[in-house]
């Protein structure tokens, strides 16, 4: 049936919330506030202090929190098992200029070394937000502070916030993180030769491709191995080399037993050669991996070499993102090497020096991850407003193998429903002996656990095959996954087929097909 269209009118068109976040959910809606910068003056609460609006805590005074012993602390009472706890504090100090403050958790039956760390500064306010999950039940805790180095200093807090969220709320924030951020909506406006809409004109819609990057590592096993290829391309849309283009991979006896001129000029020719044989053919280049932990180059050539590499690679191939890359960054805050302040402060420095630094590259090599401090973590990267990738994601092997897809699974989800997080690699690369930590699948390629997890995810974030028909207004709206549509109309005996695109944004994307 066709429809004049006025000469002027107004159409106005609605997708239903429900898709976003259920009307029946009144639980708590996740804060991703976070800060980088040392400040005045504290900011107010998260959550105005959680359950510390309720719960009584011991020596609080204020202007913050006094000493339990040589520690601030706080007291916490009746903590539940399986609770997503996400705490966050200002900190300032005095009797040193800087310190590494670290927030920890002890409880009758477990300790939390660390649930969220800052590198705080005397004479102005400093953002600790991290958090933690608890394995029982615990009718008293004690939550308290410590400079990292032991040096002997005095610590102030201000605006403490504890706030609880259950499996299934947490499970609510992500989805809707999810819907606004990875999806999209689309309306599809149908109308015959003279511009007439269409009414009753039947139409599918398939997703051919996706946006978000989601791949896995590989390793020259790959090469000549067809059903390992196979596997591979129907899954994922990035690849990552494990170890095939490392220095000590391409030229085992390059570089080693150098020093001064002799080492800078075998590092030259190495990034000149590499970077030139694949110009604009890698999205992304690690330039330095894990430089928060090494300091190999800076011994030899000094404190500016990793930013000469950084500078040689930018000018060989500008094209391509540089990121740091380093573990123990969103995996844990005990490590003072990579606490996510010490990455932030090794990148802006890098940055300040004219480093075109565009990634921030978080290995994710995980045991049993901490949920509430990953996403505190990755709060505080989003700030910067700069790409995160999750780079290296595996479960350790010293869990078994139904663990480790239950880890999985949460670590996926965690890192795709957080807004910063532009793309998440696996780092499963297959080998006759296995892999470096997990597996998706056996030799044969017979999914394990992990390898479920991974397939179950892939299609629940992906847009199904949709079947519609225009309404009077001759149009069809639906809400799909970022990425590349096919769409096939038809109408009595005439039939279009078509490409789009979702590609993000809060307005509905519109599209018109004409028969």
């Amino acid at each position: 049936m066709h429809q004049d269209i006025p000469f002027f009118c107004l159409i106005v068109f609605l997708l239903i919330g429900s898709s976003l976040v259920s009307p029946l959910y009144d639980g708590p809606i996740y804060d991703s506030t976070a800060y980088t910068e040392c400040k005045e003056q504290p900011e107010e609460a998260l959550y105005q202090g959680g359950i510390f609006q309720s719960q009584s805590q011991s020596w609080v005074y204020e202007d913050g929190i006094s000493f339990y012993g040589y520690m601030p602390s706080f007291l916490l009472h009746n903590l539940t098992q399986d609770t997503m706890y996400c705490f966050s504090v200002w900190v300032k100090i005095e009797g040193s200029s800087s310190g590494k403050i670290r927030a920890s958790l002890q409880t009758e039956n477990e300790t939390h070394n660390c649930i969220g760390t800052v590198s705080a500064k005397s004479g102005c306010w400093s953002f600790l937000k991290g958090g933690f999950v608890l394995n029982q039940p615990s009718n008293f805790s004690i939550l308290f502070f410590q400079n990292t180095n032991g040096e002997d200093i005095s610590i102030e807090l201000a605006s403490p916030s504890l706030k609880p969220f259950t499996k299934e709320q947490w499970r609510v924030n992500q989805q809707y993180i999810i819907n606004t951020k990875r999806k999209q909506a689309a309306t599809v406006h149908v109308s015959d030769i003279k511009g007439r809409r269409v009414q009753g004109a039947t139409m599918t819609i398939e997703q051919v491709s996706k946006e978000f990057p989601f791949g896995s590592a590989i390793a020259n096993t790959i090469l000549g191995n067809l059903p390992y290829q196979n596997w591979f391309v129907k899954r994922f849309n990035a690849a990552v080399f494990e170890n095939e283009l490392k220095w000590y991979a391409t030229e085992p006896n390059q570089g080693k037993n150098l020093t001064g001129i002799q080492l800078q000029a075998a590092i030259d020719s190495r990034i000149q050669s590499l970077l030139s044989q694949y110009k604009e053919e890698f999205i992304h280049w690690d330039v330095s991996n894990e430089m928060l932990h090494y300091d190999f180059y800076e011994q030899r050539l000094g404190p500016d070499a990793t930013l000469h590499f950084f500078e040689t690679a930018h000018k060989l191939d500008p094209l391509t993102t540089l990121f740091m890359n380093d573990f123990n960054v969103v995996e844990t805050c005990s490590d003072v090497n990579s606490t996510v302040d010490a990455y932030i402060s090794r990148l802006r420095e890098l940055q300040h020096n004219g480093v075109f630094m565009d990634g921030i590259g978080l290995e994710s090599h995980f045991t049993v991850p901490n949920l509430p401090l990953v996403r505190a973590i990755l709060d505080k990267f989003a700030t910067l407003d700069l790409p995160v990738w999750l780079t290296e994601v595996d479960i350790s092997k010293t869990l078994d193998k139904d663990a480790q897809g239950i880890y999985l699974e949460e670590v996926l989800r965690e890192g795709f429903s957080h807004p910063s997080v532009n793309g998440i690699m696996l780092w499963t690369a297959l080998h006759p002996e296995g892999c470096y930590e997990m597996c998706l699948t056996d030799n044969d390629f017979r999914n394990l656990p992990a390898g479920d997890v991974v397939d179950k995810l892939l299609q629940e974030w992906q847009t199904g095959f949709i079947e519609g028909v225009t309404d009077e207004h001759g149009s069809f709206s639906f809400y799909g996954f970022l990425g590349d549509y096919r769409i096939s109309v038809r109408y009595e005996n005439r039939t279009e087929n078509s490409t789009f695109s979702l590609s993000g944004g809060q307005e509905t994307k519109h599209f018109t097909i004409g028969l």
